[in-house]
């Protein structure tokens, strides 16, 4: 079964453990954004806030306006000590033209294999994407608020809300 990848992989492992809560150590984790940069969580401790967000799939309506709502919103989220990282199954050439398309100044990690899916517990283990969810980490590495009911164009709102 290890050798099989991509979607049945996935459906067969699962969506893992389940989702970690407001109050809990975040899953330490590291992956490669859109430029090729690798990116761990462990590097913002005592840094910054890391506002981690999972997102089904690249150039869809929905995904489109929340990465385009966390873009407009940046500069304030980063007024308010935190950095915008993307999680989704696309791959790293996807989330190049993804990140182009939309000028998008955050990382968007690669996660094909959906290690960083299960990790989370926000996997849809029967169509093999992510479910739309977002972890407000504090620079302890603490959550502080998991935003479930994530709105797609107003996302940036949230999240500076959650940053309060």
């Amino acid at each position: 079964m290890l050798a099989l990848c991509g979607s049945v992989a996935y459906l067969v492992a699962g969506s893992g453990k389940g989702m970690p809560r407001a109050g809990e150590v975040a899953p330490l984790f590291e992956g490669v954004d859109q430029n090729g940069a690798r990116v761990r969580l462990g590097d913002f401790r005592g840094k910054s806030t890391v506002v981690l967000y999972f997102y089904p799939k690249d150039g869809t309506p929905g995904c489109t306006a929340q990465a385009c709502s966390l873009r407009d919103g940046y500069k304030a989220i980063q007024a308010a000590g935190a950095v915008v990282i993307g999680v989704s199954a696309d791959t790293a050439e996807s989330h190049t033209a993804f990140a182009a398309k939309h000028q998008l100044p955050f990382s968007i990690l690669a996660d094909p294999g959906h290690e960083l899916i299960r990790l989370y517990g926000v996997g849809m283990p029967l169509i093999g994407i992510s479910r739309r969810v977002t972890f407000v980490i504090g620079r302890d590495g603490v959550i502080r608020d998991v935003i479930r009911d994530a709105r797609t164009r107003d996302h940036d709102r949230q999240v500076l809300e959650s940053l309060k």
